[in-house]
Order: C-alpha cells, then sequence, then structure tokens
C-alpha cells in the first residue's frame, strides 16, 4: 500500500510525524506538505505567484503553498505513482460541523477525492497535541480497516474523522455522524499597530448550535470517535423544483 500524508499545520507539526510514524508500520509513505501553517485555507490553490518545493533532513517535502497546493502538485506528477490512499493531518483540533467547509486538513484531503482518490481527513478534537501517539495509533487501524474492504475499481471515499484526546484504551467506538452546525462566529478583534493603523483579526468559531444525537459534535463529547462521509456536491436539491418554478424555468 502507498500513502501520501500532508496537513495544514505545517510539515514540523506533531501531528504529522506522529501520523507519518504510524503509517510507515503498514504502508510505503510519502509526506507532501505546507511549509508553515496554513488552517482555514480550505481547498485554495496558489495561481498568482510561484511555488517551491523542497526536502526536510527526515525526507518530508514542504511547499510553499497551501494544503490543497501540496495534493495538487503532489499527484499531478512530484510523484511517479498513483498512491493509493491520501491522509490529512493530525490536525492541532476539532474540524467538526462547519468547520470542515474552511479546513485545510479537509481540503487536502478533499483534492484527493477530487482526482479519484481515497482520502481521509484525521483531526483531534482538543488542540494541544495530548494523545497524539494515540491518535496515530487509531489512526492506523483505522486506515486498515478502510482499505482492507476497498478495491481499487470502486468509487473513492472522502472521510472526516475526529479523535478525543484521551489514551486509545479510553476511546469508545466509533460513530457514523452528519456533520453538526455551529453559531455565527465571534465579533472581530482591533488592534493598533506601532503606525497607528487598526488591524482586524478574524473572531473565533461560534459554539455548537445543532449538536443533536446524530452528530459528530454530540459523538465526541460523549468520548467516541466520530466519522463523517463528505461529498463535495453543494447543489440544494430539494429546493431544485422550487426556485424552477420561481423563475418560471
Amino acid at each position: 500500500m502507498k500513502i501520501l500524508i500532508s496537513n495544514d499545520d505545517g510539515y514540523q507539526a506533531p501531528g504529522i510525524i506522529a501520523l507519518f510514524e504510524a503509517m510507515r508500520k503498514i504502508a510505503d509513505v510519502e509526506v507532501v506538505a505546507p511549509e508553515q501553517n496554513n488552517s482555514a485555507k480550505s481547498n485554495a490553490l496558489t495561481l498568482h505567484s510561484p511555488i517551491y518545493i523542497r526536502e526536510s533532513h527526515n525526507g518530508f517535502r514542504y511547499v510553499t503553498g497551501t494544503p490543497a497546493d501540496c495534493v495538487h502538485i503532489a499527484l499531478t506528477g512530484l510523484l511517479d505513482y498513483k498512491p493509493d490512499l491520501v491522509v490529512s493531518g493530525i490536525n492541532n483540533g476539532a474540524n467538526m460541523g462547519d468547520d470542515t467547509i474552511y479546513s485545510g486538513t479537509v481540503g487536502a484531503a478533499m483534492e484527493a477525492y477530487l482526482m479519484g482518490i481515497p482520502a481521509i481527513a484525521f483531526s483531534q478534537v482538543e488542540r494541544g497535541w495530548t494523545h497524539i501517539e494515540d491518535a496515530a495509533d487509531f489512526a492506523r487501524e483505522f486506515v486498515l480497516t478502510m482499505m482492507a474492504n476497498h478495491r481499487p475499481e470502486q468509487q473513492p471515499w472522502l472521510l472526516n474523522v475526529n479523535i478525543p484526546n484521551v489514551p486509545k484504551s479510553q476511546l469508545k467506538p466509533v460513530k457514523i455522524c452528519r456533520l453538526g452546525r455551529r453559531h455565527p462566529a465571534e465579533r472581530y478583534i482591533t488592534q493598533e499597530n506601532p503606525r497607528g493603523e487598526t488591524m482586524y483579526w478574524i473572531g473565533s468559531a461560534g459554539p455548537a448550535k445543532d449538536e443533536a444525537h446524530d452528530t459528530d459534535f454530540f459523538a465526541t463529547a460523549a468520548g467516541h470517535v466520530s466519522v463523517t462521509p463528505l461529498q463535495v456536491d453543494l447543489t440544494d436539491h430539494a429546493n431544485l423544483p422550487g426556485f424552477a418554478g420561481l423563475l418560471n424555468t
């Protein structure tokens, strides 16, 4: 099995190092990840400036671009083969509910999915990397389970996985969940720079709004690993007839 690993926290982040160490036990693994933290970059590609690729002392290749850049470049020529799986993470903090729209971790995995390769985005629920090796061990076993049941001729899948920050022995069984929803984000923050100009900072994400029993928020709060299958189609299928009637088409 050949696995490509990327992330959005940067190639030196503890999460990607732990994920690499876990995955190398079961597969031929390569890392192509951003040089710097690229959180909340979603599926952004760098189109108006050059991208550079360099290699670290440990063999990781790092890219002066976004998570999606990393996977896109890897799959369109940097690698001389097509990997069986792309894994992204392990992210420093949850990617649940609306977070998945903004997440660079999910964006990297989605880029692989768009190119016909199964992909998994792994995140820890809390920030700080506590029990990161346990999360990586879980990720390795999860990958083995998924790939044992996947055939190359099957359609690829895109999974979003959130792992509570507890010892592996304390993880509760996997729950297949839908995405929850958050309240609107907190108010932006302003500061004054040394020149007297106003700087603006995006505010924190809002608290959970929809955390019903079938959501990722509910599952992880109860100590379960949440697994949400994702899709790319953003069409509001239920309202297609209504808008067709409104516009007389």
